[in-house]
């Protein structure tokens, strides 16, 4: 038997990739029992760690992902190999399903009629323009190199055409982890909706303009619109076959949210399947089964997008992750570099004056035509996919420049992307603006209601009195102030008890031997208390268990601070929301 030293080993692990060290069989990429989960755990959690990371820089955690992608992938360590990433092609599959059925659930009936006109104008000039700007910089400078104007020309129209795309997954990541609403919002939900559309149209002209230059054996033009034809509405009626089929179903299912949630999902994945069969796009088929769904299908159905929303952050984490593997950044010369550089701030510059000219003459929000630019800079799967398409159709001539320019360019505008987002939704003021009462329970703290309220104050407020108070002063609190319980002090300044206006009522009934009762007389003895800086579910949780209306806050040396009653709470959290619907219909004005 060969033995082997300790340096052999560690020189074999330096100059390696993992999977040459496994045995005969158990390669990585065969995907099976223990070296999955190890893998898909790899995955999560170094993912999980550089999203978390990256937040607490105040940075998009989908910047996060990618970047731990690059790291171990095809750019850094290479402990994914491109086997790895390609036999986990499936998790991409799902992940962009579950991305477009929660965008096509965003496309509510009213939203369309009310946005519809808006959408179009802006989708077709923010496609548009950038897709001259780039092709024309492209072709003026490849021909400035290789004096050779069909080759320029080819590669400059189907760059331009490419540049149209507009990834929907990192975008609406960040829209999700800032919990945005608003006007802004609503416009690139539609935008990046459609946008598949509009980028496979441009890339048939394009292709055919290219073959026609080449000399390329490529379908004609003709047939080209048919097959996109046949892939956009082919998808959109898969898409709605399987919302009938579920809206059928349902009919027939109790209120049952997990019923429900399999149902749906199971739709989801057959439709993603069957699309992927048939070479339809799963991503516009996804999108049409969300769109049917929240429009038209039962109204018990709607709570599934909510139920999807909870569980996709893992499956978001891988598929960010391996977006961030599949990026190869040491494949590209100084001239593919610099063709890369110029389609990146091409493709800025055009979306940029498209989006803007598209948004003011349809009369958009300011915040809509201010800070959209901003949201439609990242690009993948679709921009990924057509540039393997060109690699396809034009082998011999740009389809390996093309395949490596958007590799580079992706690399890019995946890492300024999503911190573009967050700064024109920031600067819109719509962050933070879809939540709910539980959202904002979940975060709110006593403290927050004390001092966000009239009815409780700090010390010297009238929901604190003194173990003397007469019984008449007390009344007359009760009878001038809002509160329905009151807390009690003894001498020493700490707590001592509680009353309640219940406790009133009951002592009131003992007649005029009343008129002589103090506080600590009638008072109760507290059952919980709380201080400042405890967080509202947990006050919530003592509400239930304890079966109680009010508890007292009091501070570290137990002096009474004030009440903290439910209906107050209640209150406090209806406002606040409230105050951010009137703030989102102020954005629409």
């Amino acid at each position: 038997m060969t033995k082997f030293s300790k340096s052999d080993i560690i020189s074999s692990i330096m100059n390696n990739p993992i999977s040459t060290l496994l045995p005969e069989g158990m390669h990585f990429w065969h995907l099976q029992g223990v070296q999955l989960v190890l893998l898909l755990g790899l995955i999560l959690f170094c993912g999980a760690l550089g999203g978390w990371l990256f937040k607490k820089l105040k940075i998009p955690q989908v910047v996060g992902y990618i970047v731990i992608g690059i790291i171990i992938g095809s750019s850094g360590l290479r402990i994914l190999e491109p086997e790895v990433i390609v036999a986990l092609n499936p998790v991409s599959t799902v992940s962009l399903s579950l991305i477009g059925f929660l965008v096509g659930g965003e496309l509510k009936m009213g939203t369309v009629k009310k946005y519809g006109k808006q959408f179009v104008s802006i989708l077709i000039f923010e496609s548009i323009t950038p897709a001259i700007i780039v092709g024309g910089v492209v072709t003026l400078v490849v021909w400035l190199f290789t004096r050779d104007v069909k080759y320029a020309v080819a590669l400059g129209v189907i760059l331009g055409a490419i540049c149209a795309a507009t990834a929907p997954a990192a975008t609406t990541d960040v829209l999700v982890e800032y919990r945005t609403r608003g006007p802004l919002t609503t416009t690139v939900y539609g935008i990046v909706a459609m946008d598949d559309a509009v980028a496979l149209i441009l890339y048939t002209v394009a292709s055919t303009i290219a073959a026609s230059l080449l000399g390329d054996r490529v379908d004609s033009f003709g047939i080209q619109m048919l097959a996109v034809v046949r892939d956009i509405f082919g998808s959109i009626f898969i898409g709605l076959s399987f919302g009938c089929l579920l809206r059928v179903i349902m009919h027939f299912l109790p209120n049952d949210d997990g019923r429900i949630l399999s149902f749906s999902l199971g739709a989801l994945f057959l439709c993603t399947g069957i699309c992927e069969a048939f070479n339809f796009d799963n991503i516009l088929a996804a999108m049409a089964l969300g769109f049917f769904m929240v429009n038209f299908s039962h109204a018990k159905t709607k709570s599934v997008f909510a139920l999807t929303s909870k569980f996709t952050p893992p499956v978001y984490v891988l598929f960010f992750v391996l977006v961030g593997a599949k990026l190869d950044i040491w494949i590209i010369t100084p001239f593919l570099g610099l063709l890369a550089v110029l389609y990146v701030l091409g493709r800025t510059f055009g979306k940029t004056i498209g989006s803007i000219f598209g948004a003011w003459i349809t009369k958009a929000p300011k915040t809509v035509q201010n800070y959209l630019p901003f949201c439609l800079l990242s690009q993948a799967g679709v921009a990924i996919g057509l540039s393997i398409a060109a690699g396809n159709d034009f082998p011999d001539s740009v389809g390996p420049q093309i395949m490596l320019i958007i590799t580079a360019t992706t690399f890019i505008v995946q890492l300024i992307g999503p911190i573009c987002v967050k700064y024109g939704v920031t600067k819109a003021g719509e962050v933070g603006l879809n939540v709910t009462v539980d959202d904002i329970r979940k975060t709110a703290k006593v403290k927050d209601v004390m001092w966000g309220n009239d009815y409780i104050c700090s010390y010297d407020s009238l929901a604190i009195v003194s173990e003397t108070a007469r019984l008449d002063s007390i009344l007359d609190l009760f009878s001038r102030q809002r509160n329905l319980n009151y807390v009690v002090k003894g001498e020493d300044g700490k707590l001592i008890g509680i009353i309640s206006l219940e406790h009133l009522k009951e002592v009131m009934q003992i007649g005029e031997f009343a008129n002589g009762m103090l506080a600590m007389d009638i008072m109760d003895t507290p059952v919980v208390t709380c201080s400042p800086d405890d967080i509202l579910p947990n006050v919530y949780t003592m509400y239930d268990e304890f079966d109680i209306e009010a508890i007292p806050i009091v501070d570290k040396d137990d002096k009474p601070m004030g009440i903290m009653e439910h209906l107050t709470a209640d209150h406090y959290l209806n406002t606040r929301v409230l105050e951010l619907n009137r703030k989102l219909e102020s954005l629409d004005a």
